[in-house]
This record gives C-alpha cells, structure tokens and sequence, in this order.
C-alpha cells in the first residue's frame, strides 16, 4: 500500500493505494461512527457489498446497505431521495459514515446524500473504478445531474478518506477502464509532460490491466490532484484546469442523454476538442495536438463527438455549464503538453469550426456497443 495527504488543514485526508484494501479494517475503524451507510449499485453489490460489509462489521460499525440501479441516468433527485430514505429508515443518526462503494456516480451520490444529510455527516470514498480511484473520489466535488446540466445540484464536502483498492480494477468491464484512462491522460496533459510521455509507452500495459502499470497512474493522478485541491479547493483559479476536456464532454453527455456516452467517452472526445481548439487559438503547436489526440485514441477512446449533436446545441449546452461565468464560456486550453490555462474570449466561430472538424461521422457505433 502508498498512501498521500490531500493537505487541507483540519479537513486533511489521506488516500490509501494498493491491492487487498477492502479487507482492511484498521483502514476504515478510525473514519468510522457507530453505522456505516454502505451506497452502492446493482454492478457492484454482488461483487464487493458482501466483502466490505464483513469489513466494516471487523472495524466495529453497524452496516446499512442501501443499493440503487447503476447508470449516469440514476444520478438524479429520485435516486437520492432513495438514499436518504433508505438512511432514515433505518434511523441513522448524525454520527452515521455514507461509505461510496462504486465508480464515479456513486461517489457524487453518496457524497452529496452525505452533504445534506442532516445537514453533513462524514463520509468514505471506496472507489472501484478506474476513473473514480484516478479523479471523482478526490477533491470533495460531490453532485446529481439536472435535465439542463450535468452536476449542476451538488456541494463541495471532503470525504474523511479515499481507500482505492486497485485489485477492483480487475473486474472492471472493458469500457469502463479505457473511460477511467481519459481522467489519466487528463492529468498528464494539462499537468504532467513526462507523465504524458510514460502513458505513450506504457498505454498498452495499462489496456492489459498490468497491475504494477495501474498502480502507478492511480497513485501519480491522485498525486496530481491532491496538489490542485490543496492550492485551491473550491475552484476559484487554479483547480479549473482540471475540467480540461470536460466542457465539451459535459455538453455531449447532457445532449446525447445521461448514459448514451459513459463521462470517460465524453471527456476523451471533449480534450481533443479542446486540443484543437488550443492549436486554432494559437497556443500549441500541430505536434502537440497530434499526440493529445493520438494518446486519446490509443486509449480506445472516441476522437470526436456525436454527429447528431450540432454546434448551436453544443453552445447552447455550453453557456449553461458551471464552468461559464457571465454568460462566457470558460474553455480549459492546453498551451503545451503539461500546461493549461483558462480562457473566455475565444469567438464563438472558432469554436464552431472546431465543432464540426470533430462531428464524429461514422463513430456513433462505438458508443452502442
């Protein structure tokens, strides 16, 4: 096991990475109140309930599991209110642990369910996915979706602890793990060069899930991240850049529907875009946007967005984001590989001629599959 500190004074936390966490108790007894409230999915409580249950019984908590269905289209209202129903029900009380034990959706779930929650309990992050142990389960951001906007409802609220055993990444389903490696490349692109340069020759050792390859692009992004969050929690400069791809990618998944692309799809297809984007501006060279676009397509990831999706209704999608300020949308833009910056003043035709380059023809079977 490697383990880090998210430093952020008396809401520090550490993240805990390695294989055969979720049989450790001594991890989860000190984060732990009275009950754990275990949110999980129909995917992955008949995988890990049963296990982290018996751990959590070892650490001294009584366990109230609550399992919802699986799927970006749950994130809503109607799930949540399941959530909280479920931790009523069951009288939980303010010394209640919300334990998220899931990829990404269920880490915003049960996070925000933790926020409001008799206004605040404490809660765990126990991330099972690739994209969760690498990005969504560190930072605090915590959400459920409305029809208009993805994320649009949510607080920030740190977990107590991450705990990423990365054995669950062996039954992780194939599409699920090349989504979680758009958050990697992610990171390397806007943060990270030489990381970007380990990934060109190392992505195939991920792809066959080599177990020493995984464990040092979980630990490395949440290093990455940690240091973003530390500087700046609430995302009022710096953290920004981590929605690198993220503008687009949202746009895609709220006009295609929640679920029709998975977020890693979206936000893949979304940093090429934004490379792009960065290339037309100005700001990075030809060969820069080459690799970004080459990196993303040698993960299995879309390199552009859906044809059905037009460029008024990607702009439109656009200007109601969290990320737009006064009716400007906010473009994350690389200007090298490992360098981001924030800009609001890219004209709307640009960004438009950069749209319909990637339209996507002849890839939406990708995303049926």
């Amino acid at each position: 096991m490697q383990s880090l500190r998210v430093a952020l004074g008396d809401r520090a936390y550490p993240i805990h990475v390695g294989p055969g966490l979720l049989d450790a108790p001594e991890l989860f007894a000190p984060h732990l109140g009275a009950t754990a409230a275990v949110v999980t999915n129909q995917r992955v409580a008949p995988i890990y309930l049963e296990r982290l249950t018996g751990t959590l019984a070892r650490a001294g908590a009584r366990v109230v599991p609550v399992v919802v269905a699986d799927g970006e289209q749950y994130k809503d209202w109607r799930t949540l209110d399941q959530v909280l129903d479920a931790m009523l029900a069951a009288r939980c009380d303010r010394s209640v642990t919300v334990v998220a034990l899931g990829g990404g959706v269920i880490g915003d779930l049960a996070g925000f369910a933790a926020a409001v929650y008799q206004r605040g309990v404490a809660f765990l992050q126990v991330p099972t996915t690739l994209l969760a142990q690498v990005d969504s389960s560190v930072g605090g951001k915590t959400a459920i979706n409305h029809l208009r906007g993805k994320n649009m409802v949510g607080a920030f609220h740190q977990p107590r602890a991450v705990i990423a055993d990365v054995g669950t990444l062996s039954t992780l389903p194939e599409r699920e793990l090349r989504a979680g490696l758009a958050e990697v490349i992610k990171h390397g692109l806007i943060l990270d060069a030489a990381f970007v340069a380990w990934l060109e020759q190392n992505m195939g050792k991920l792809l066959e899930r080599d177990a020493p390859a995984l464990s040092r692009v979980v630990l490395r992004s949440c290093e990455l991240k940690a240091e973003v969050v530390a500087a700046d929690e609430r995302e009022q400069g710096l953290r920004a850049v981590l929605n690198f791809g993220h503008t687009f990618g949202h746009a895609i998944e709220t006009g295609m529907g929640y679920g029709s692309w998975v977020h890693g799809e979206a936000v893949g297809a979304g940093m090429v875009m934004a490379s792009e984007l960065s290339l037309r501006a100005g700001l990075i060279t030809a060969d820069d946007a080459r690799r970004a676009r080459s990196l993303v397509a040698a993960a299995g990831l879309p390199v552009a967005g859906p044809a059905e999706l037009s460029a008024d209704r990607y702009l439109e999608l656009m200007s109601v984001d969290k990320k737009a300020a006064g009716g400007r949308i906010r473009f994350i833009l690389l200007e090298a590989i490992g360098r981001a910056l924030m800009r609001d003043d890219i004209p709307a035709e640009l960004v438009r001629t950069v749209i319909d380059g990637c339209s996507g023809r002849g890839t939406a079977a990708f995303h049926a599959a």
